[in-house]
């Protein structure tokens, strides 16, 4: 049976995508029921509600959640539902809160989900048990490393196995840490986007893009004296090449691996930030390799990672580490959600360089965030052509054998073909 969206032949090292996937109302919904109700999903951060009684109100794959800890302190995922008539019962974006309460006939609930008020509970039957009517959960919420997730699948397998080789790369990111404790600093960048979820996915680690669509941010370096530029091997080292590579790491996980060379808080050739910045950096740097030695430190300070866990978390762990999670809308739109992560000990000098990096490089107003929104809200539009132009062309890189760049696009084919197949598209 030929596949219906994804040609994948490497006997003829060709790799196609119909367009169709990406403008279609019908593949979008059932997007929904084969992807986002059986994948793991991303909630939020451990961090984030840090004692009993906070909570965050997230939208997760179109249900609303509350994330939150309950009276013993515990990780919870509710279902942010009455159980009575479906009324949200937590209306407000985040806060603390003894108990969760519907304004729409007053039932109420506490923090560990449980119904603790009923109005009027004489009228109901003897076969009323409100001990069977707290919020509802979903099957499984897992966190590895703070990162929480949560999955609508009964069936899921544990995250730990989910993650496959993503978690090495949630390591890196937690090793940046004297403690291994990281905290996502207070603020959210929310904004829609008129495209398509998977355009998102291929445009946050599709290093291909990079000359071209940010050509004014590359300019701007250049007139302000900074000039980028890739390592040569002698300050590699042996931990990578001198080049970014891509990489699949199962499960549809995908990431591009780059040598240091657009600027990171610890790196130890980039003026990006200043001489002001030095003495911060060196004495971040100093504590980095007496903790993790010099091969495990060098792989943290000097490399930058975006990474893609399937199907809708980028964290991309380079001038700053930026948490990007995206809901699905329509087959033409999403909402886009971002977050900044550090390190606890962080100091106040180390956290302005990093905010300053996920503001002005990556927060909705900064150099990168507009120019790629401009570009994949363009695509969405040149994709009303589907019926006339239906394939797009994803082969860059086939022909090599071995190591793949992070400009080829072997990690953008590791996230169709596991779209492709939980949505039953393989021949």
């Amino acid at each position: 049976m030929k596949p219906e969206f994804v040609i994948h032949s490497p006997a003829n090292q060709d790799f196609q995508v119909n367009r169709r996937a990406l403008v279609d109302p019908a593949v979008f919904e059932a997007e929904m029921r084969r992807i986002f109700d059986t994948c793991w999903l991303y909630v939020g951060h451990e961090s984030e509600v840090r004692e009993p009684g906070d909570f965050k109100t997230r939208d997760v794959c179109g249900r609303p959640i509350i994330f939150c800890r309950d009276s013993k302190g515990e990780i919870r995922a509710y279902l942010n539902v009455c159980r009575h008539r479906g009324a949200i019962v937590c209306r407000e974006p985040e806060g603390n809160a003894k108990g969760f309460f519907c304004f729409y006939h007053g039932w109420s609930y506490n923090r560990d989900g449980e119904l603790d008020g009923v109005p009027g509970a004489a009228s109901y039957p003897p076969s009323f048990d409100r001990c069977k009517l707290g919020l509802a959960e979903p099957p499984h919420v897992a966190s590895y490393q703070g990162f929480v997730f949560l999955s609508f699948n009964p069936d899921a397998q544990p995250l730990v196995d989910y993650l496959a080789g993503a978690k090495e790369y949630l390591d890196l990111i937690v090793d940046q840490s004297p403690s291994g404790r990281m905290e996502v600093i207070r603020g959210t960048q929310e904004y829609d986007m008129k495209a398509n979820w998977k355009l998102l996915v291929e445009n946050s680690f599709d290093d291909y893009h990079l000359m071209t669509t940010h050509s004014t941010w590359l300019n701007y370096m250049k007139r302000s004296g900074v000039e980028i530029k890739r390592p040569d091997k002698s300050q590699v080292g042996a931990t990578m090449p001198a080049h970014g590579i891509g990489k699949a790491l199962g499960n549809g996980h995908a990431v591009i691996d780059n040598v240091n060379f657009r600027g990171r808080p610890v790196a130890k050739w980039i003026p990006l930030y200043g001489e002001a910045a030095r003495p911060e950096i060196d004495s971040i740097r100093a504590e980095l390799f007496a903790r993790l030695g010099e091969a495990r430190a060098t792989r943290v300070a000097d490399t930058n990672r975006n990474l893609v866990v399937f199907p809708n978390l980028v964290i991309n762990d380079g001038s700053s580490v930026t948490i990007r999670s995206f809901q699905p809308r329509a087959a033409n739109l999403m909402q886009v959600r971002a977050w900044a992560l550090g390190p606890v000990e962080e100091t106040p000098a180390a956290r302005a360089v990093r905010l300053d990096s996920f503001l002005t490089f990556y927060g909705p107003g900064g150099f990168a965030t507009p120019d790629d929104v401009e570009a994949l809200e363009s695509v969405q539009l040149g994709l009303a052509s589907w019926r006339e132009v239906p394939w797009s062309v994803m082969s860059r890189g086939m022909a090599k054998e071995g190591e793949q760049l992070n400009t080829d696009e072997l990690h953008l084919r590791a996230f169709w073909l596991q779209w492709a197949e939980l949505m039953g598209d393989v021949a």
